[in-house]
């Protein structure tokens, strides 16, 4: 934590020069510190390259996550007896009892009362400044009429976590945060599919890495639209939730699956929050958003016969607008292409089959899943079950874990055939078959 200390000492000695400038003879600004690398907020500071300014203006923010009276105790340094100082600024929370640091406590410390000063730091609360860019600082909303600058500053979870604690974790699945990370410790050469879809989604791993190069190399950035739409669909279990998963692993992407039943809420307003705030947290992570099972909400939308289908089709609408505005891959998964409005399959760049696997590629499933020929008794043959039965990759893992979990069951080691047909047998009956 040297580094932080050493950043609120450096702030406290700002703003402790900058309240008692006002005197007649002021004495000097405080120098600048040195950091020592040992902890994130270092990191940070590295890569982004922050002045000073930029620096004191980040520890601002800072500083009542770590010392919740870290203000009250300047303001009542400065003055003595009590009283207002409403150039400081400063609001009050809800449940936080200390001052919080507004747009205008910001300005005061940094430029005073020097207009030209103030308006030359106006850029730091600017949409193309790194802290808007990236969602590292904003600015809270204020009510309508008063000055933008008195929002409290509202330093992203995520940065506070990584300054005071050196990592991020990953967000969780709430109302508020409708997605959850997923990832995978397979590989490339896990995923059995056939050549063609296989080709279609290396072009999706191209575009992720290639994209900003295509856009700015190429000249090509003012007529393509932002960000990459592609559609996977097919049936059940045949490598769609798995494939986004290896393309966020081989381009070093995140993967968050947008868990649909929380986007839409019975409150007029709140899906438009939920799915607001993802987005612009997706965006500034690069983030790969992945809905699965899309046509629960990508359907054909409805006719609007009452309040309840306006809204539906409302909510739908907004989000295939966010989708639109996306600079990044969004993946959408469905089981059946025509299950989609005509009007949305347009707007993908790419659609992409996963279709059951053939005799040649179900053998190739059966052999990497079950266990080696030690393990299983001599009639399990991977080329046989691949001939007799057409299964999913997912429905022929379920079956091999269920003949597995038999034979430990009899505290047995060798994988029974019996086992596997009674598995196959459950599996169809899962889609309505008879074997």
């Amino acid at each position: 934590m040297t580094n932080l200390s050493l950043a609120l000492d450096y702030l406290r000695d700002f703003i402790g020069w900058r309240l008692a400038a006002t005197a007649t003879n002021p004495p000097p600004p405080p120098p600048a510190f040195s950091l020592v690398e040992d902890t994130g907020f270092a990191g940070f500071l590295g890569q982004t390259r922050l002045n000073q300014i930029e620096l004191l203006y980040l520890t601002l923010a800072l500083a009542p996550h770590l010392q919740p009276g870290f203000l009250d105790q300047l303001i009542r340094n400065h003055l003595p007896e009590g009283g207002e100082f409403p150039a400081f600024g400063g609001v009050r929370g809800t449940a936080h009892r200390g001052l919080l640091p507004t747009g205008e406590t910001a300005l005061f410390i940094l430029a005073a009362n020097d207009l030209t000063e103030r308006l030359a730091l106006m850029e730091l609360f600017g949409p193309d400044h790194i802290f808007a860019q990236h969602k590292i600082l904003t600015l809270a909303e204020v009510p309508p009429g008063e000055p933008r600058l008195s929002g409290r500053l509202v330093l992203d979870p995520e940065y506070v976590e990584l300054f005071t604690t050196g990592r991020v974790a990953a967000p969780t699945l709430s109302q508020g945060f409708p997605a959850q990370r997923i990832n995978t410790e397979l590989e490339w050469t896990d995923l059995v599919l056939p050549a063609a879809t296989r080709a279609q989604i290396q072009d999706l791993e191209h575009w992720v890495q290639h994209h900003a190069a295509l856009r700015a190399d190429w000249g090509l950035s003012r007529r393509l639209r932002p960000g990459y739409r592609a559609l996977f669909y097919g049936p059940p279990g045949t490598g769609k939730t798995m494939t986004a998963t290896l393309l966020g692993k081989y381009t070093g992407r995140e993967v968050f699956r947008v868990d649909l039943s929380l986007v839409t809420s019975k409150y007029i307003g709140e899906t438009e929050k939920n799915l607001g705030g993802l987005f612009d947290r997706a965006q500034a992570k690069g983030w790969i958003l992945f809905f699965d099972e899309a046509d629960a909400l990508f359907g054909k939308r409805t006719d609007t016969r009452d309040a309840h289908d306006r809204y539906a089709n409302q909510e739908v609408a907004f989000l295939l607008q966010k989708i639109e505005e996306y600079d990044g891959l969004v993946i959408l998964a469905s089981n059946l292409r025509g299950n989609l409005d005509p009007a949305f399959a347009r707007r993908f760049q790419a659609m992409i089959h996963f279709p059951l696997p053939n005799a040649d590629e179900r053998r190739q499933l059966w052999a990497s899943t079950l266990p080696p020929p030690a393990r299983r008794a001599p009639d399990v043959c991977p080329d046989d079950l691949a001939a007799r039965y057409e299964l999913s990759g997912a429905a022929i893992l379920n079956a091999v874990q269920f003949a597995a979990l038999r034979a430990l069951g009899r505290q047995e080691t060798v994988l029974q055939l019996a086992d596997l047909t009674e598995a196959v047998r459950l599996e169809f009956q899962k889609e309505g078959k008879l074997l």
